[in-house]
């Protein structure tokens, strides 16, 4: 007869690999404890070697030094051994001993006189009036209308003359009731020349006034 077949193991599963929870608990009390121990013994180590002190070795023979110099005196002992505070010093006692610049005072600027303005120069006062010139004096023109109603009477003629005798204006300074004797009077004068009137001795423009009568009787 042929011999049986082997038996088919079934295949493994993962959880046959993994330990027992209890199993775990003992490797990882055992893993604690021997950490412990561990750290007690470095630490035991540390303490007798990282803080142990070896004596130092003295040389055998002292190095020599040279003996120090001899203190200064008291006068030079404060400017210093190398001179250097005695030229300071005396660079400062020659500063003080220099006089101090005086400030000499600059005159102030002489002040520009501004000249006083002038008055304006009063008008001279005429000492005499304008004076028709005899011959220069042309009698008026009587106008025919007021001849024949008769109109008489006198009119007032004011006239401005300038410094050369020329009348520069003629006017009415009372008129006679009649327009063609007031306007005959004002022609009439207008023609006139005068002498100027004089201030100081030199001709100067004046006014004057002067009568022209009209009478048909004469």
């Amino acid at each position: 007869m042929p011999p049986d077949p082997p038996e088919l193991q079934p295949p493994a599963h993962w959880r046959d690999w993994v330990p027992s929870r209890r199993g775990m608990l003992v490797a990882a009390l055992a893993f604690l404890i021997g950490l412990g121990l561990f750290a007690l013994a470095w630490r035991a180590q540390d303490r007798h070697d990282f803080y142990s002190v070896e004596p130092v070795a003295r040389p055998a023979t002292e190095q020599a030094f040279d003996p120090l110099p001899a203190p200064l005196p008291a006068g030079r002992e404060a400017r210093g051994a190398s001179g250097m505070g005695e030229r300071a010093a005396d660079d400062a006692e020659a500063v003080e001993a220099t006089p101090a610049p005086q400030q000499v005072r600059q005159p102030p600027p002489p002040v520009a006189h501004i000249p006083e303005p002038m008055p304006p120069p009063t008008p001279a006062a005429a000492t005499q009036g304008p004076v028709p010139i005899a011959g220069q004096t042309p009698a008026p023109r009587y106008p025919r209308r007021a001849l024949r109603r008769g109109d008489r009477g006198t009119v007032l003629v004011r006239a401005e003359v300038g410094a050369d005798g020329m009348p520069t204006s003629v006017n009415v300074a009372r008129g006679s009731r009649s327009r063609e004797l007031d306007r005959a009077a004002v022609e009439a004068v207008e023609r006139w020349r005068f002498h100027p009137a004089t201030a100081d001795g030199r001709p100067v423009p004046g006014t004057v006034v002067v009568p022209i009568e009209f009478n048909p009787g004469r």
